[in-house]
């Protein structure tokens, strides 16, 4: 597993990471001593790149990736997300980028995760009603009290990315990205090679479609988040299967998993790029990281383009209510 510099500053993350999220929520029926087994294991393999956020569980999440790697806290980078306001109703979520928020945000995650300071900390969803120059002041101000390594972004627009930039430098982004959500290839990936931050994406495997496992939404358990994902959906679902199908067939030429022929697609889009799929099964992770080293040719990219379009995938990649919160 390589291991290189994300964004400027100087933090260094494996070229792979690790999205913990499903193991506490959102994807079935969560195991945490599998989970933290899949955590060590990842470790193991050579993945230092923790991805995780207040919101998983909620807080349930901190807690398992804080224990899991209590033992080797200093040989791995732990990321983590605040902003993201749970209420007891799953589909009302509150977006906090307050000042006082971000502080007490922080004091929440150290505290859960076992840690005296946080490698990478991001806003999980831009605030519209704070000015992004406050919420990342107060980012900053936690830099300077040690608590906090780096800070990121997520989902946030060209705009406001380059408005955080002059308060305080960014060291990396992340937002959706895979072969069936290329929004990022409009202004995202250029600016950020630009500015010289790192761009982590998430879901690059689709939330798991692209890797072929799912033919019918009786595949999904019954309390799995992605039965209310647009794309999961009714003849959305069936015309996806057909991408999905696609990545099968090029995957098989190659000799390789339709999984990681995705996860290879998105490393070679640049060396900036650096994918945390999420799994809870250790030969999934062994699957991604063998991907970390399958290069693909300009001939494969090209035909990988063909057959799969920007803006192939039917329906959108989140709810309505949620979509108003993306590249904001």
């Amino acid at each position: 597993m390589t291991i290189k510099k994300i964004g400027s500053q100087g933090l260094e993350v494996s070229q792979i990471g690790l999205g913990c999220m499903g193991m506490s929520e959102f994807y079935g029926h969560p195991n945490d001593t599998e989970s933290e087994k899949a955590i060590k294991r990842a470790y193991d393999r050579g993945i230092i790149f923790f991805d995780t956020s207040d919101m998983y569980g909620p807080y349930k999440n901190e807690i398992l990736v804080g224990k899991a790697l209590r033992d080797i806290r200093k040989k791995v980078v732990i990321a983590t997300k605040f902003g993201i306001m749970r209420t007891d109703d799953p589909k009302v979520r509150g977006v906090n980028g307050r000042p006082e928020y971000v502080k007490s945000s922080c004091d929440g995650s150290l505290k859960r995760l076992g840690t005296d300071y946080i490698d990478l900390y991001y806003l999980h969803r831009v605030d519209p009603n704070t000015p992004i120059e406050e919420t990342v002041g107060a980012m900053a101000e936690l830099v300077k009290a040690g608590k906090v390594k780096y800070i990121g972004l997520s989902e946030a627009s060209v705009s406001t990315l380059r408005r955080a930039q002059k308060e305080h430098p960014i060291t990396a982004l992340q937002s959706e990205y895979s072969l069936w959500t290329r929004d990022p290839e409009d202004e995202i990936l250029r600016t950020v090679k630009e500015l010289g931050i790192g761009f982590t994406a998430y879901s690059p495997l689709g939330r798991g479609f692209l890797t072929g496992r799912f033919k019918s939404i009786d595949d999904l358990d019954e309390d799995d988040y992605r039965r209310h994902s647009p794309r999961f959906q009714g003849e959305n679902f069936e015309k996806n299967l057909q991408l999905a199908d696609k990545i099968n067939e090029i995957a098989k030429k190659r000799n390789i998993k339709p999984s990681q022929l995705a996860l290879a697609w998105v490393i070679n889009q640049g060396d900036f790029i650096f994918p945390i799929p999420g799994s809870t099964k250790i030969n999934h992770i062994e699957e991604n990281i063998e991907a970390a080293s399958i290069t693909l040719s300009s001939s494969e990219l090209e035909q990988i383009d063909e057959l799969i379009p920007k803006g192939a995938a039917s329906g959108p990649r989140y709810p309505e209510h949620m979509m108003k919160s993306v590249n904001r």
